[in-house]
């Protein structure tokens, strides 16, 4: 999601700003040859707006991960303003390096701007689909998001059921709102309302834990 300054990104060069917020570990540095790298592709709450890098989620689940004895890199790719589009076109850079996990949180800002929920769809089936053909072997995670309600019932329930529609499609894994109980909580989030404090950071990495862990698990055999 944008900060208040922030418009729909449009960078020609797609290194520009590419792995722009926090970052769990440098996306530039190669991982060593025993560790597998968990590429985190997402909007500003990814990429901790307003946070120390070392508090957004992607972070916080590097800890976990390394709690757990996942021997694993976890990369933050959050670019700020960023919509569906906007992923789409920077995704060639940022499947640069080997994978082994891909987790997709895109759309937030579509639904933010109320764009056409069809567009979105496309958007995502085409994220997932070069993923897939770059990084044949890597796990694909899509994060469910949604719009916000004063769009309408009716936009709110095609933008939420385009995620599972995509997950079911292209095969890939539909993990949980990525702000489940997070969304709407004051103390949980920055005074904007919509990106998590420190403490609301830490409740999305265990939102996504319990989906995220057996793929680590797999990894470690």
């Amino acid at each position: 999601m944008p900060s208040d300054s922030a418009a729909v990104v449009e960078m020609p060069d797609k290194r520009a700003g590419a792995m722009s917020g926090a970052v769990a570990s440098d996306p530039d540095e190669a991982p060593a040859a025993d560790v597998a790298t968990v590429l985190i592709v997402g909007t500003s709450l990814t990429a901790g707006l307003g946070l120390d890098p070392d508090n957004a989620y992607p972070a916080v689940l590097q800890r976990m991960a390394d709690s757990a004895g996942y021997a694993v890199r976890v990369a933050n790719a959050g670019l700020s303003g960023e919509t569906s589009a906007g992923a789409l076109r920077r995704l060639e850079w940022l499947l640069r390096e080997p994978a082994a996990v891909v987790v997709i949180e895109t759309g937030a800002n579509d639904g933010l701007r109320g764009l056409d929920v069809d567009s979105t769809r496309a958007n995502l089936v085409a994220i997932v689909r070069e993923v897939k053909r770059t990084l044949p072997q890597a796990s694909v995670l899509l994060v469910q998001m949604e719009a916000p309600p004063n769009l309408g019932a009716d936009y709110t329930r095609r933008f939420r059921d385009n995620y599972a529609t995509v997950a079911r499609s292209e095969g890939a894994e539909l993990l949980p709102f990525l702000l489940d109980g997070i969304a709407g909580v004051r103390g949980l989030n920055q005074p904007d309302g919509i990106h998590p404090t420190r403490e609301g950071a830490v409740l999305v990495a265990q939102n996504l834990w319990g989906s995220l862990a057996p793929h680590l698990a797999r990894l470690a055999k």
